[in-house]
C-alpha cells in the first residue's frame, strides 16, 4: 500500500471515528458533562473538516506519479 493510499484510508477512518464520537456524545452518552459536550463539538468539527482536508489532499497528490 502506497503512502498516498494509506493517507486516504487514514482520513476516511478518522472521519468515521469523528462521526461515532459525535453521535455518542450528543445522542448516546448517559451523563452530559462539559467534557463530553466539548468532545462532541470537536468531533462535529472533525466530521466537517476531515473530508475537506481529504479532498484538498487528493487534489494535491493526484498528479504526482510514483
Amino acid at each position: 500500500m502506497s503512502l498516498r493510499a494509506f493517507h486516504i484510508v487514514f482520513v476516511t477512518v478518522s472521519t468515521l471515528l469523528f462521526v461515532f464520537l459525535a453521535v455518542w456524545a450528543f445522542a448516546l452518552a448517559t451523563d452530559r458533562t462539559p467534557i463530553i459536550t466539548a468532545l462532541g463539538a470537536v468531533s462535529a468539527a472533525g466530521v466537517l473538516g476531515m473530508p475537506v482536508y481529504g479532498v484538498y489532499f487528493y487534489k494535491k497528490v493526484r498528479n504526482i506519479v510514483l
